[in-house]
């Protein structure tokens, strides 16, 4: 009997330090998740380009304030990116543990991303849920343009690429259109992935967020809760699909339960280079944890 009661002591006291990791520590955690894909369609006399991702900040979030935001202006700076995509979220109601923050404080402090070739986002449904007229012009008014069925085509070294930004799949009409019309090669910026199957393969590379991988990935189960029609097939990462590409980062903050396990917080640095060009050194890594 003392013998099962020791063993009983252990699991629960291993039970309470992996639940005050995942309420406690990994919440906080932000890393820069380094990866490199190649795309057939991508020009070959294009250099590669890197592409900071950011997702789900859900600003005012337990373990996200004002300082977590700044901390995320300068990590993500400090990767020199070519291009930086807000993929929607940035605000959320009724926060568990948290303080409404506005999204004109939330755009004021992202206003200090740099980026090459700029700095570019969309809305996501958290964002409509409060007000998309009122999320958008915050990030417009600091200089982010916020994309809504809206395409933007910039100049970058070797010729040209667009971006295709859709308005929010759950609370809005994304207009696919503005894919097939846009010259190539096109970036595709969703919200959610779920889109991904209506998206046509003139799109180089679909990004989106939404799902926080999961927010829990347990050993043997996976990522049991993703708010998607698909489960995990699009929770989280690079996803190659009947020629297409998509991938989805994990985002920053939490809705409904400040928890996360196995899926920490990340910036996404992503290479995106021609299939004849050979990746940079050291892709697929994590880098600058924070506490």
């Amino acid at each position: 009997m003392k013998r099962a009661r020791r063993i009983l002591l252990g699991l629960l006291l291993i039970a309470a330090l992996l639940a005050f990791y995942a309420f406690r520590i990994e919440p906080r955690r932000l890393v820069v998740r380094r990866d490199s894909i190649a795309i057939a369609g991508w020009p070959a006399s294009y250099p590669p380009i890197r592409l900071a991702v950011i997702s789900d900040i859900h600003a005012g979030s337990p373990f996200i304030d004002e300082a977590k935001l700044a901390r995320l202006v300068t990590l993500t700076n400090e990767q020199h990116p070519d291009f930086i995509f807000i993929l929607g979220d940035s605000v959320i109601q009724d926060v568990r543990g948290g303080q409404f923050m506005p999204p004109e404080t939330c755009a004021h402090i992202l206003s200090g991303l740099r980026a090459r070739y700029g700095v570019y986002g969309v809305l996501g449904n958290h964002d409509v849920w409060l007000n998309g007229d009122r999320v958008k012009a915050a990030y417009d008014n600091v200089g982010i343009p916020t994309l809504v069925n809206e395409t933007r085509t910039i100049a970058v070294d070797g010729g040209n690429v667009t971006l295709a930004g859709l308005a929010d799949l759950w609370t809005q009409k994304p207009d696919l259109t503005i894919v097939d019309r846009a010259p190539s090669p096109v970036i595709v910026l969703t919200h959610e992935p779920d889109i991904f199957p209506r998206i046509s393969s003139h799109a180089a590379l679909t990004l989106a967020g939404h799902t926080h991988g999961g927010q829990v990935n347990l050993p043997f189960i996976g990522r049991h809760i993703v708010p998607s029609r698909y489960g995990q097939r699009y929770a989280y990462g690079h996803v190659v699909e009947n020629g297409k590409q998509l991938y989805v980062t994990s985002g920053v903050g939490t809705s409904i339960i400040p928890v996360r396990f196995g899926v920490t917080p990340e910036v996404l640095l992503l290479e995106v280079r021609s299939a004849n060009q050979a990746p940079h050194p050291s892709p697929t890594t994590h880098s600058s944890a924070t506490p």
